[in-house]
């Protein structure tokens, strides 16, 4: 019997972490995912994730020098950057200058080194690409702010409030791996046939850059932005059950129940929404819709997923529209990294497939 798309089909094994979607568990390296998402900051997580182990004080400021070492690009991507089309996404964007910096420092078998080098330069990537685009000034990165930190730096030219920052780190924290996806398989795929880091990175951005994969976020804004006000929701959401519309943000491939990340992202909203207003009408909005799915809905259990806390947070910190993939590949540079790393021992991935065509006469 052929599973249709690998789903339940294990494709490898893995210690860098675990998703069971029917208790709505994440884990990572052995750390609930909720958790480090209140507790730590993205680098911790990142050498977690990389390492095996959160970091010591002392290796931690070891981590974090070798990250800011690594965020400036070199000149020719500077170069490459100037002249790409106008009319290019920023995902393409990051696809073609990830796959410039494919020289010989990025040679296989892949490194620690080489996945911190691009996770760091990301977010350089991106705010380049951002103020090109609208003809302000370029904003370097700083050496005294951390990874979310200095990505709304870039991007502002301002340092961004203490709220915004742990807002958006929690968001990183909880989107920086989640086990076998589609953008990770590519990856894998890649890095298991003894490829590049590189090769295998521009794999998985071009997963991740579908609207199946890593869209979602933003057309739940534009489902935020039409409800309004909060005295709206109820209303606008009625009105879309009653004509069929799909409700972004709620349910789940993976989770039958509870997505644990929205969990998280939902109690730091809380703990900040009476500071924002995006935040504030997030909370309210899936009040209502869960209120409205079991009246409508009764036999479907639809819980609200990672994407939808996701757009109210990367709103809430000033984040347009077109930066949610990109920032969302930001954060999955070092889950993505960490797999291929971990598939240099793997055996070769070589599924087989069903054919479903004619067949010549037989002779």
């Amino acid at each position: 019997m052929t599973a249709i798309g690998l789903q339940d089909i294990v494709v490898a094994d893995t210690a860098i972490s675990y998703v069971n979607g029917e208790k709505g568990q994440l884990v990572y390296r052995g750390h609930w995912a909720k958790d480090l998402a209140v507790h730590h900051t993205f680098e911790e997580v990142a050498h977690l994730i990389w390492y095996g182990s959160l970091p010591s004080p002392e290796k931690f400021v070891e981590f974090q020098a070798k990250f800011v070492k690594e965020r400036e690009l070199p000149d020719y991507i500077h170069s490459i950057l100037n002249v790409l089309p106008a009319d290019m996404t920023m995902m393409d964007v990051i696809r073609t200058v990830i796959s410039a910096l494919g020289t010989s420092g990025y040679e296989y078998p892949p490194t620690f080194d080489q996945a911190i080098s691009l996770t760091a330069k990301l977010p350089t990537i991106i705010a380049y690409r951002y103020h090109r685009l609208r003809g302000r000034e370029i904003v370097k990165p700083r050496k005294d702010l951390l990874y979310s930190e200095n990505y709304l730096y870039m991007l502002n030219g301002e340092c961004a409030l203490p709220a915004q920052v742990r807002a958006l780190d929690s968001y990183m924290v909880l989107t920086i791996e989640h086990g076998m996806n589609s953008s990770t398989f590519a990856g894998r795929v890649v890095a298991s046939t003894h490829s590049d880091l590189v090769s295998s990175i521009t794999a998985a951005l071009g997963a991740l850059k579908g609207p199946l994969h890593g869209g979602a976020p933003a057309q739940v804004t534009a489902m935020l932005e039409a409800i309004g006000t909060k005295e709206n929701a109820e209303h606008w959401v009625r009105n879309a059950l009653e004509q069929g519309t799909r409700l972004m943000g709620f349910g789940h491939r993976i989770y039958k129940t509870v997505d644990p990340r929205a969990v998280a992202l939902r109690d730091i909203a809380q703990q900040l929404a009476g500071d924002d207003y995006w935040l504030d009408l997030a909370i309210h909005t899936e009040d209502v819709i869960l209120r409205l799915l079991k009246e409508y809905k009764p036999n479907l259990k639809l819980n609200t997923n990672v994407e939808f806390y996701s757009a109210a947070v990367m709103k809430a910190v000033g984040l347009d529209g077109d930066l949610f993939t990109p920032t969302f590949a930001a954060s999955r540079m070092v889950g993505w990294t960490a797999h291929c790393i971990e598939a240099v021992s793997s055996r070769l991935i070589y599924p087989e497939s069903r054919y479903i065509g004619d067949m010549p006469a037989v002779e």
